[in-house]
């Protein structure tokens, strides 16, 4: 993202396309695979009802790696099936090497694995899928995969804290997965019969033999990883989706061999199914669908911003919010800030010391505070507690305005201040 920000500059279209993308890919992917294993219908049927999924649908519109990750991962299978396959052709009519696919599918679990250390657990799913006659050569490209990403996991476990956000597993998550996993189970049963049971001379294993586990195991074991150590955010495992959506298009692929009244319910079900996606579909093209709305954030303070104004954020941590639209910003005064993140190598910068950020506050027009909504509060220090005093002291509110995820107070200097500042818990 730095390359294409240097090359296309650090506009939200740069930051989301290459998700948008990798979506795209892993949808073709998805479909390949569904071919590969159980023919050209279930195949098709699999990869639209990848692009169906609303967690797929969620972050194919965000900056982050998990779009990537999930087109790497399937298409790093879909070479394994390849690779298996090769193992198993005589050698007078092999047409390439035989260590071809695997040097294409090491080389995607290795991306895989760089861009989400969890990745990893695809290995495992891999693994698990595997004939006997692939093992000895996908543990070889196992343990260079392990080599490869080892440096960069040692530095990510020594960077833990940054994730100390995450909490145990809860019982509701729990459960959410329990019915998931059984909606599986039952997908995997009703496909067993058709050709998603199957050992083609195209596949080397069964389309069901590697949906189920993709699907199943990189939450178990990371939910079982988060009893140790809490790790657990379902993102994280996104691509187990693809099992999900190869066993939906083998079971799809199957409703014209039922009889007339299964065949009657299938569509029932199938209709239902659509006619409860396309409301959640709709609701995550909205901006009320993600917790910060910041684009509405950055025109309100574009709006509202004059000169001799100050912005003030209450908490250091909700400067990030300022990053979206650097432009937007760049003219602003922001009252509390020493370094930008960019300068002192930290997402939220640094701050002033206290006397100066109040020097900063009793010398403005007007301070454009930017604070979480109304009733949420979060962990506050000595700084963030004086900024609350002051603004209590010598300022009065003048207008607050409420948007999703945070909230904009605008103070107007008092006339006269109270003789002892007030204490805010």
């Amino acid at each position: 993202m730095h390359g294409l920000f240097g090359l296309f500059g650090t506009d939200l279209l740069v930051l989301r396309l290459p998700s948008v993308l990798a979506s795209a890919l892993a949808a073709a992917g998805v479909t390949a695979l569904g071919v590969r294993l159980s023919g050209t219908r279930a195949g098709i049927l699999a990869g639209l009802s990848f692009a169906a999924l609303p967690d797929v649908q969620k972050y194919s519109q965000e900056g982050r790696s998990y779009s990537l990750v999930c087109a790497l991962v399937v298409w790093a299978t879909y070479f394994l099936v390849s690779a298996a396959l090769s193992c198993r052709a005589p050698v007078i009519i092999r047409r390439r090497s035989p260590m071809a696919p695997w040097i294409v599918y090491g080389a995607l679990m290795l991306a895989a694995c760089i861009l989400h250390q969890f990745a990893a657990l695809a290995l495992v799913v891999h693994a698990f899928a595997l004939p006997d006659h692939a093992r000895r050569p996908w543990a070889y490209t196992a343990l260079l995969v392990a080599a490869g990403v080892a440096p960069l996991a040692a530095l990510g476990m020594a960077q833990s804290g940054q994730v100390a956000w995450i909490d145990g597993v809860t019982g509701s998550e729990y459960q959410h997965f329990a019915i998931l996993a059984s909606f599986a189970i039952a997908l995997s049963y009703f496909a067993s019969s058709g050709n998603a049971g199957k050992v083609s001379a195209e596949a080397p294993f069964s389309l069901r033999a590697i949906a189920l586990p993709l699907f199943i195991l990189p939450t178990t074991l990371l939910m079982l990883i988060s009893l140790y150590k809490p790790f657990y955010v379902e993102r994280y495992v996104l691509y187990g989706l693809v099992g999900l959506a190869l066993l939906l298009g083998a079971v799809l692929d199957r409703v014209p061999e039922l009889g007339r009244n299964l065949r009657v319910t299938a569509v029932i079900v199938v209709a239902s199914a659509i006619a409860l996606l396309i409301p959640e579909s709709l609701k995550l093209r909205a901006p009320e669908s993600r917790s910060d709305n910041v684009t509405a954030l950055a025109r309100i303070l574009s709006r509202e911003y004059a000169p001799g104004d100050g912005i003030l954020y209450l908490s250091v941590k909700r400067r990030a919010w300022s990053l979206a639209y650097p432009s937007e910003n760049r003219g602003m005064f922001d009252l509390a800030q020493a370094l930008t993140p960019a300068a002192s190598h930290d997402l939220y910068g640094t701050e002033l010391p206290s006397p100066q950020i109040r020097a900063h506050m009793r010398s403005s027009a007007r301070i454009l505070a930017v604070t979480e909504p109304e009733g949420i509060h979060i962990e506050s220090n000595g700084t963030e507690l004086m900024k609350e005093r002051v603004l209590a002291k010598y300022f009065t509110k003048d207008l607050t305005i409420q948007i999703d995820g945070a909230q904009v107070i605008i103070y107007e200097p008092r006339t006269t201040a109270t003789e002892t500042e007030p204490v805010v818990s």
